[in-house]
């Protein structure tokens, strides 16, 4: 069994790009960390010890998950749980046994930089990305 260390970042949809850099820049004051092109929509923001990504919904990225923001759209692309020290094949093993369905780990930039890290459906269908800590 793995142990969750904390929350590395949530992955926001948004087609207010404006209006999300400045409140979370500006007025909750988290930082531009990283911007990746244009067409790929992806901004990092500093949040402490985590990240906030906001994705543009007319991005590459942003169009994966549907239309804009609204009451019938999802604007959370999905979350990430930082694992404490354990291995990749382990985390793998202990996700099959409990019938969940993974695959493979891949680098993935987030709030401790590069690492490797799987994608997974809660229940609901929320995306989970788990994030490993190498063994």
């Amino acid at each position: 069994m793995f142990k969750i260390a904390g929350i590395d970042h949530i992955v926001l949809r948004t087609s207010k790009l404006d209006r999300m850099l400045h409140f979370y820049c500006d007025i909750l004051g988290c930082k531009l960390e990283r911007k990746t092109t244009q067409e790929t929509g992806l901004i990092q923001l500093r949040a402490g010890n985590a990240l906030i990504d906001l994705i543009s919904v007319d991005s590459t990225l942003g169009r994966v998950g549907g239309g804009a923001p609204a009451s019938t759209e999802n604007n959370l692309d999905h979350f990430c749980l930082q694992l404490k020290v354990i291995s990749e094949i382990e985390v793998k093993q202990h996700l099959l046994d409990h019938g969940i369905n993974v695959g493979d780990f891949h680098q993935r930039y987030g709030a401790e930089g590069f690492g490797n890290s799987v994608y997974i459906e809660d229940p609901e269908g929320n995306i989970v990305e788990l994030r490993s800590q190498i063994k």
